[in-house]
């Protein structure tokens, strides 16, 4: 029973994750085209890094991230705390994308998910219940 719980959980995450990338290319596109704001590197890239903290107790087993259209699944994970290696996002990206699940010792526990842009933290996500699951998304 956990098992399918646990699958569903999954799937719907995996939806929730395609939906807020969807929604973020759609509302950054409506954005002036001007990178000059952002810009941090002679080349306008941003490094950028990706981060889940569960409660004790608690076991984070998959994550998906990434920027744009460009999405890693990080699986078969463990333990209560997560990180992705440091990616370079090209100058002109759009959104950054991170969503997480994990499973909670008992009903309160807690899933925190942050996207960190150049060092600086920019967004975080929260969850809590047994069957955790965590988005957050950042637009530039």
């Amino acid at each position: 029973m956990k098992k399918m719980q646990l699958s569903q959980l999954l799937k719907g995450t995996f939806y929730v994750f395609a939906m807020a990338m969807l929604l973020g290319i759609t509302f950054s596109c409506s954005k002036d085209d001007d990178d000059d704001n952002n810009v941090v590197g002679s080349n306008g890239t941003h490094k950028v890094v990706f981060k889940a903290e569960a409660s004790a107790g608690s076991n984070i087993n998959i994550a998906v991230y990434g920027y744009d259209a460009n999405a890693t699944t990080a699986t078969s994970l463990s333990g209560t705390s997560w990180s992705s290696p440091e990616i370079t996002v090209p100058a002109g990206a759009l959104t950054l994308n991170a969503a997480v699940n994990a499973v909670g010792a008992n009903a309160s526990s807690t899933l925190k998910v942050q996207i960190y842009v150049d060092g600086v933290l920019k967004k975080e996500g929260t969850s809590s219940g047994e069957y955790l699951s965590a988005s957050a998304n950042h637009t530039f």
